[in-house]
């Protein structure tokens, strides 16, 4: 019986923690509504700039005017509210970690949560600029580059995404040098392979372009190196280290 109760006591926990973050996200939702036409121009600011002149966006679908804002401004509500969505996450798990696992956890949250916003600003101010550029150049003679707005933004948003998990390696390779899958040195010793799969994800996640692959590959190649540098300091120390300096605290 008291392991029902228990049973039932964190799904109750857990079905607030969800309802406060998803309440976050309305309440931001609410909050940029009114500017959903403002935030939609913002994003399309580097394909209108890299357009030809007298050149524009067009809408093909009767209610995209409408529903591409509205969506864009969904996404970044959700977006906007990570930090506290991360924050319920972390109340939910925290109180069955052990202290030095909470003193690693809780900043690697914190710069999961800065790494996807790099790799999102990274995608905006960097990659877009460069790759509307390329595109609207290499229009055959003859073709008007009219984007459809409900086209572009997937293709944004398929950007953002890909940009933003990819700048998440670090934080990757410290838990599994952490946990003790692996270690910096065997990390570096596969440097070639990790090279090229960088190339093939980048091939996988962006639009057929060698622009956006070479864009996303190097960045996350960089990213390696730093998540091996860091995750060195972190090889070893695995959870049973964390649960034996626990007890020890505890005496």
């Amino acid at each position: 019986m008291s392991d029902a109760n228990n049973l039932i006591s964190h799904l109750i926990e857990l079905r607030s923690r969800i309802l406060k973050a998803l309440l976050s996200v309305l309440i931001v939702f609410i909050c940029l509504a009114a500017f959903a036409q403002d935030l939609y121009k913002l994003l399309a600011m580097p394909l209108l700039e890299a357009l030809p002149e007298n050149a524009s966006m067009i809408a093909t679908d009767v209610a995209s005017p409408f529903f591409a804002p509205f969506k864009l401004t969904l996404v970044l509500s959700f977006f906007i509210a990570i930090p506290y969505v991360l924050y319920q996450v972390w109340g939910f798990v925290a109180p069955g970690l052990y202290r030095n696992e909470k003193r690693l956890v809780a900043p690697l949250l914190l710069s999961s949560t800065l790494l996807f916003y790099a790799g999102m600003a990274f995608a905006y101010f960097v990659v877009f600029p460069i790759a509307f550029a390329f595109f609207t150049s290499v229009a055959p003679e003859g073709v008007t580059v009219s984007t459809d707005i409900s086209s572009y933004l997937n293709f944004v948003l398929k950007l953002f995404f890909a940009f933003g998990v990819s700048f998440e390696i670090p934080i990757a390779i410290i838990l599994m040098c952490w946990t003790g899958v692996t270690d910096a040195k065997s990390l570096r010793a596969k440097r070639p392979y990790v090279v090229v799969g960088a190339f093939v994800v980048g091939m996988l996640l962006t639009p057929p372009d060698v622009i956006s692959q070479t864009l996303l590959a190097i960045p996350m190649w960089l990213l390696f190196e730093v998540g091996v540098i860091v995750g060195g300091f972190y090889a070893g120390k695995t959870p049973k280290d964390d649960t034996s300096t626990e007890t020890t605290d505890n005496t």
